[in-house]
């Protein structure tokens, strides 16, 4: 009989933009804080914070520390793999997926944000990816659609009624980001090269373009209400157990 693996734990935590606080810069260190400040917009800067500011304060209460001993090293995979070839010089800014260092060192972290919403997810030792979109009723959906869908996903996007079809789009779109950004690569990675199962039916990766994939995923949709679209992403053939907490907990966190 074929031993039945244990359930990986992961944990997603929402935050509504609402909860941004000056007084959660505190958190931040110096280059941070000066990533922050670049941001043009107040609503960019605070879907920033919220999404610093609840990745710290988890990892503290996961691993026992101070929100302000956790650091995180930044790495972007497609820049990497260009510097190992040659391709590209390695003399550029730290960009990239953020990887817990010091006291949480070996937990993986993915934020994401749209609209008034922020996640996070987190998991310990596997990578983690998890994206929310908001949907949207004026973009282009067709010109996007050869840029991000693969041909079998366009062709039966295609066959969707005219309505079903814009939420479909972004069905597809944070299935493929949530992949994309638990490989490291993000969109660098390149839409069209992940496949994926229809968003009217159980979330799977089918399939994955050329090099850089993943030997396993796991992968689920997420509720985030009326108007958005959501999906997260792990990369084992281990069954997930996800916990999400509700954003009246990520407010008690953020509080805290």
């Amino acid at each position: 009989m074929t031993p039945v693996s244990s359930p990986l734990a992961s944990t997603v935590w929402w935050a509504h933009t609402f909860d941004a606080s000056e007084r959660l810069t505190r958190l931040l260190d110096e280059n941070e804080l000066a990533r922050n400040a670049r941001f043009l917009s107040q609503a960019d800067r605070d879907r920033h914070l919220l999404g610093r500011a609840m990745a710290k304060l988890a990892l503290a209460d996961l691993v026992g520390c101070a929100p302000d001993k956790i650091t995180f090293d930044l790495h972007c995979r497609s820049c990497e793999e260009k510097e190992r070839t040659g391709a590209r010089p390695g003399n550029g800014e730290a960009h990239g997926k953020p990887y817990p260092a010091g006291p949480a060192l070996g937990w993986q972290i993915s934020v994401s944000h749209s609209g008034e919403w922020v996640v996070l997810a987190l998991t310990e030792g596997v990578p983690v990816g998890v994206d929310v979109e908001r949907i949207s009723h004026t973009r282009d959906l067709e010109g996007l659609a050869g840029y991000t869908l693969a041909d079998t996903e366009r062709d039966e996007w295609r066959q969707l009624d005219q309505d079903r079809r814009i939420d479909a789009f972004f069905g597809y779109w944070t299935r493929k980001e949530a992949l994309l950004k638990a490989t490291g690569f993000g969109l660098s990675g390149g839409l069209r090269r992940v496949t994926v199962s229809p968003p009217h039916t159980e979330a799977r990766l089918l399939s994955w373009e050329g090099g850089g994939g993943p030997d396993a995923a796991w992968l689920s949709d997420l509720e985030r209400g009326e108007g958005y679209r959501s999906a997260l992403a792990l990369l084992t053939d281990r069954p997930v157990k996800a916990r999400v907490r509700t954003p009246v907990e990520t407010s008690a966190l953020l509080r805290g």
